[in-house]
């Protein structure tokens, strides 16, 4: 951690856009320090630091195994973490401190980030295994808070909030002994960040970055206690949110930030107190000091379009940031169409892979299919990888839940091969669909077990603060605090499942170029053996996922309308599930969970990333004929099925390119598709720093839900990036 106290000669520029340029070039070397620490690898830019060489921490057990579960043992932990926390200070950034670690993570680093055994779930055990199952047992933070609560509210409000429920809910003192244990070191960790301020201010020289620091004492003074009352303040308050919650359990889940912030903004504005140059400073360092999923647009719950000047501001502001970002667009009929041309020109303009677009249609209709109207679908805004949430109004576990449908395939492919029945697709499907059923209950029977227990090996202490209900009940979010329980099941696998049936049914039964028999020897086999690199060669050219109306096409289609219907029939007892296609980055732990594939994929290879296809799915690449078969794929109840695009940044070279690239973001969304992630990268760039990352420290991808800095990705990580890129290319 560097000393960035008195840096600059006291007549050196410090613009407003010169401040963020200084940080953005800080923000590289704080990238490269971070890429010896393994937290941080393969996964979000997190806005996090090292911290330093000297800095421990040694958690408190209330386990006979050494690790810490519960109320008692989460809030007196995190209360230790915030009072011991290094503090970090810049003066050119307008926000105090940054997060350099995580109880998660350090519950890991000790080698018991394990769930409570107390509460064992052995029974479930043997059938998450034979399935590969991700179950999300014992995973957090995967749901929206509400941040409406918290700013008007503040930490003091908060306060006051929870001694209010205690009296009417005294039987639950343990809830909120924990929850006041969690705000008090935040507040701690708060006043031990102005004590630092105030020295930095001694010894800073130049006036006006002594005058940020001024101002930087005085706003978080104030916010030790008190609500925000200006844009500054509003958005110190989210970062010392996002970082606590950071440090606690890595929660990113964000907000609609432009309605957040714009009535802040305008006050601001009225009182004279602001130039928009100052709000846009402060956005970029908001952004700067987390990138959160937050989304912009959208329709509000009574269907007006909820793009303003400050959903512009925001992105204006994220390109005087240029970095790792992970803002969402979210695409309506009758949306202000230059903010879609400005956001889609930011994307090829900085090629970091941001901002996504998500698609209002499918998703909104499609929540309504659970049960819930119009008005309360709008609201559920994107602030994950894949993701959406009801802000503080439900309880997911969204992302966390997966189902290795490849895994199932094959299962059930040597079940047919060792029985005496019928060989067949046919048959082949049936088999597939009994397993496909029983994971699905499995997931669910792991789903409950978590709603359950979670609460006593880690509640949400942290969410739980902007949530509806928790504090008014007297209730963890997870125990019963939530107004709705949404449980999402993401299956993955499905291009190499389709791309297998469809190899079978073409090779086999329409084309008889080889029989069931030979077929399986040489998958048994990993391809090997004289005719081994023949036949798998032949299997992988079949018909594939992604290719326009295929045989796997179609595949797919029947794969997801099961799938789809069995996750649905899991409802019961006041919690509903969500059906998704998405792997994140499992894609390849998931793989290595499953033998050869008659696609053509070798033992042990990754499945397929998300709802796409295996690169390589057709010659041209086929962008229109791949989106159509994402678009058929939808589950169609709120949760997603993302696109993931790899496009050259010379197809946006001037407007006519970009009004072409909204051309198809509008007619994908019309089509149903519900999420759109896009890489602008050039294939010879991310060749050459797969060679050597080290030389390109700017250097952004969208991995996947996420933007990641490519020289954090390890070299497996690195390899499945460069290949779907290349392959598209």
């Amino acid at each position: 951690m560097r000393n960035r106290i008195n840096q600059f000669s006291p007549d050196a520029d410090m613009s407003y856009y010169r401040r963020i340029q200084i940080l953005r070039e800080r923000k590289l070397e704080d990238t490269k320090d971070k890429a010896s620490y393994w937290s941080f690898a393969d996964g979000d830019d997190y806005g996090a630091i090292t911290p330093p060489e000297d800095y421990k921490f040694e958690p408190i057990p209330n386990h006979e195994n050494g690790s810490f579960y519960g109320y008692e043992g989460w809030s007196r932990n995190f209360y230790k973490l915030m009072s011991e926390h290094p503090i970090h200070i810049d003066p050119c950034d307008a926000f105090a401190n940054r997060w350099m670690n995580c109880l998660s993570w350090i519950r890991h680093e000790n080698g018991i980030n394990q769930f409570n055994p107390d509460y064992s779930y052995d029974h479930l055990r043997p059938e998450q295994e034979k399935y590969g199952i991700v179950s999300g047992i014992g995973s957090d933070a995967h749901f929206g808070g509400d941040y409406f609560i918290g700013l008007s509210l503040g930490w003091g409000g908060l306060l006051e909030k929870l001694e209010h429920y205690r009296k009417i809910n005294p039987e639950h003192n343990e809830f909120y002994d924990a929850e006041v244990l969690t705000i008090k070191g935040i507040q701690v960790w708060m006043e031990r960040t102005v004590r630092e301020i105030e020295k930095a201010i001694e010894i800073e020289t130049h006036p006006v970055l002594r005058e940020n620091l001024e101002q930087m004492r005085e706003c978080n003074e104030y916010l030790i206690n008190g609500a925000p009352r200006t844009l500054r303040e509003a958005c110190q308050w989210i970062c010392w949110f996002n970082m606590a919650s950071r440090e606690y359990n890595r929660d990113g889940a964000g907000c609609q930030l432009d309605e957040i912030l714009r009535p802040y903004y305008e006050r601001d504005l009225e009182a004279g107190i602001i130039t928009p140059d100052e709000a846009k400073y402060y956005i970029a360092c908001l952004l700067l000091n987390d990138p959160h999923y937050y989304q912009l647009g959208g329709l509000s719950p009574d269907g007006k379009d909820m793009v303003s000047y400050f959903s512009y501001m925001i992105l204006e502001a994220a390109d005087w940031l240029d970095s790792s970002c992970n803002i969402t667009v979210r695409v309506h009929d009758g949306m202000d169409m230059d903010f879609l041309r400005k956001a889609v020109y930011y994307l090829f303009k900085n090629k970091n892979g941001w901002p996504r677009f998500s698609g209002d249609k499918a998703l909104s209709e499609g929540f309504m299919k659970k049960g819930y109207p119009a008005s309360l679908a709008r609201q559920r805004v994107a602030v994950g990888c894949h993701w959406m949430s009801l802000p503080g109004l439900e309880y997911t576990l969204n992302d966390c839940v997966k189902i290795n449908c490849a895994k199932v395939f094959r299962l059930s492919l040597d079940e047919m091969m060792a029985g005496e029945g019928e060989k067949s697709t046919k048959a082949l499907f049936e088999i597939y669909r009994k397993h496909m059923r029983r994971a699905v209950e499995v997931t669910a029977e792991g789903i409950r077990f978590h709603l359950k227990y979670q609460v006593y090996n880690e509640p949400e202490l942290m969410l739980n603060l902007i949530s509806h209900g928790p504090v008014e009940k007297g209730l963890d979010i997870v125990d019963g605090g939530a107004m709705y329980y949404n449980m999402c099941i993401d299956g993955t696998g499905i291009a190499t499942v389709a791309d297998s049936f469809a190899a079978l049914e073409q090779r086999i039964e329409k084309e008889k170029r080889l029989t069931w028999e030979e077929m399986y020897e040489v998958l048994s086999s990993n391809f090997q053996g004289m005719d081994g690199e023949y036949i798998r060669r032949m299997l992988a050219s079949s018909e594939r996922y992604g290719g326009g109306n295929t045989l796997a096409d179609r595949w797919a289609v029947r794969i997801n309308e099961h799938f789809t219907e069995d996750v649905n029939s899991m409802d019961g007892d006041g919690v509903k599930f969500i059906p998704g296609w998405f792997s994140w980055s499992n894609t390849i732990t998931l793989g290595k969970a499953v033998k050869a594939t008659p696609n053509g994929r070798r033992d042990y290879e990754p499945i397929n990333h998300g709802a796409n296809p295996h690169p390589g799915f057709r010659k041209d690449g086929a962008l229109t004929a791949m989106s159509n078969t994402i678009c058929s794929v939808q589950p169609g109840y709120g949760n997603t099925a993302p696109i993931q695009l790899e496009l050259d940044p010379g197809m946006a070279r001037d407007e006519e390119g970009i009004q072409k690239v909204c051309d198809y973001i509008l007619t994908i969304f019309d089509q149903g598709a519900t999420l759109l992630n896009i890489n602008i990268i050039n294939a010879d760039e991310i060749l050459a720093a797969n060679e050597n990352p080290d030389l390109y420290p700017d250097l952004v991808v969208r991995v996947t839900g996420f933007t990641a800095y490519f020289c954090l990705l390890t070299p497996e990580f690195r390899q499945l990036v460069v290949d779907r890129i290349i392959k598209a290319s």
